[in-house]
């Protein structure tokens, strides 16, 4: 953790962290050891597999393996977006057909509701807000994708979501040369690590143990392995995310993608009334290379993107530094957004890891020989995702464990969807360096040179990312 010249502390986990306090972290694994469903990783995924399935079968034991603390990835250093998104629905159409991607919508849209139901039943205040989610667009190109897209969801069957056009987005927002919005009440702000310590201490109370600076070095059938001992279970469950490349095996399965975001100071009263934002709703934009923002509880600016976006041989960083072009980067975007913040202090940078498979597809699988499970791959869309991936999860092992048959959620188009390997360094080096290069490129020539058609440098980029 390192302060810049401005002040700015710059990495330290996260803003979050600084705001609400590092925990207290659990001991770690003592030795060997047996339980029935053994979870590696403390984060979303993790805390609420261990939950939904200790509620569903309190008989169970049931251990979480955390290599730091529980929080310490993702989960501690996200935009606090509790929405609707998921990776690779559209992917899921053409592979099941339409109906299938809509009921895995159907499944996301009501899982922001869930997330806030289990808070407030085991009293955690993550300073939930749900004010929806408002994507806004401030060029031709950025306006032409924003009702394409608009369109799309209503097709997958979100009839409740709004278009505005300018006046109507400056009367939420005002965002500087914003030309529309759309705007989803399937969404909420949070901050993610009262939810995550919250989460933790539940899962604790109903008698799952929990094992932290325990880090898991190989995941095989029926084993867990640890510097410590190994635990036994017939259940191994993988919950990892962007930290999936450090396990034995796994280090080109899921692409550790850096994303970064900054902490402004407070704003004050006259602040805020010049720039609206008064719904509190996340904050998104139509570049290709967006940015994500929130309006935290105490009255700052949290804003993200993604900066550098990957290091050679899937690294991650430690205790979250980021590189300070990538915070003059997001400063930048902050006040072309908000001119009148332009003297606005920035008091926290920091970044995280997220994990990206080859077909940018969010996954849950059980493999009923092995007994070895995983989710994950939800490219920045966890918070929510990660919700229900656990309980599909939980689902899973029952089905295997005849405990339960085959529900809804072990039904949705995700599960058991297999993904090819990333390409070996260099060449995934380069491929992603150059992909958000391009990107980069794509949403400054839109500026420059407006036009309704996206650029085809975004498009040549998709076809790289294998998105298109």
């Amino acid at each position: 953790m390192s302060s810049s010249a401005t002040g700015a502390v710059n990495g330290g986990i996260s803003f979050w962290y600084a705001d609400d306090g590092l925990p207290a972290v659990r001991e770690p694994l003592p030795g060997d050891a047996t339980a029935d469903v053994v979870v590696v990783g403390g984060g979303y995924t993790g805390l609420w597999t261990a939950y939904y399935l200790k509620k569903a079968a309190p008989f169970l034991r049931i251990t979480v393996l955390e290599q730091k603390f529980c929080g310490y990835g993702a989960s501690g250093r996200n935009g606090g977006w509790l929405y609707n998104g998921v990776a690779g629905r559209d992917r899921y159409a053409k592979l099941h057909g339409h109906e299938a991607a809509v009921r895995l919508q159907r499944a996301m849209n009501d899982t922001v509701a869930e997330v806030v139901r289990v808070a407030e039943a085991e009293g955690i205040d993550a300073d939930v807000h749900r004010g929806g989610v408002l994507e806004v667009a401030t060029t031709p190109a950025q306006l032409a994708r924003l009702k394409a897209f608009h369109e799309h969801e209503l097709a997958y069957g979100e009839k409740d979501r709004e278009l505005y056009g300018a006046r109507q987005t400056a009367e939420r927002i005002r965002v500087a040369d914003a030309v529309g919005s759309a705007w989803t009440p399937h969404g909420a702000r949070l901050h993610p690590v009262k939810l995550v310590k919250g989460l933790a201490a539940a899962v604790e109370a109903l008698g799952v143990t929990i094992h932290e600076s325990t880090p898991v070095t190989e995941i095989r059938p029926k084993h867990a392995v640890t510097p410590y001992g190994t635990v036994r279970a017939p259940y191994v469950l993988r919950c990892t995310e962007g930290f999936t490349a450090s396990l034995k095996g796994q280090r080109r399965t899921w692409l550790p993608m850096n994303s970064s975001m900054i902490a402004t100071e407070p704003l004050t009263e006259e602040q805020w009334a010049a720039i609206g934002w008064a719904g509190r709703e996340t904050l998104g934009d139509m570049a290709h290379a967006y940015m994500y923002a929130q309006r935290t509880a105490d009255g700052r600016i949290a804003l993200g993107g993604r900066g550098v976006p990957y290091r050679f041989g899937s690294r991650t960083d430690n205790d979250g530094r980021t590189q300070p072009e990538t915070v003059e980067a997001l400063r930048e975007i902050l006040t072309r957004f908000f001119p009148a913040l332009a003297g606005l202090r920035v008091e926290h940078a920091w970044s995280g890891v997220l994990g990206v498979p080859r077909d940018w597809c969010a996954t849950v699988t059980l493999d009923r020989a092995t007994g070895l499970g995983w989710a994950g791959g939800y490219v920045g869309s966890g918070v929510a995702t990660t919700n229900l991936a656990a309980r599909t999860l939980r689902d899973l092992v029952q089905q295997d464990s005849g405990q339960a048959g085959r529900t809804e959620l072990t039904g949705l188009p995700w599960v058991n969807h297999k993904v090819r390997k990333w390409e070996p360094e260099p060449l995934r080096w380069l491929g992603v360096q150059g992909m958000y290069a391009t990107y980069r490129a794509a949403d400054q020539r839109e500026r420059l040179h407006p036009s309704t058609r996206s650029s085809r440098l975004a498009r040549a980029a998709d076809r790289v990312a294998g998105r298109g």
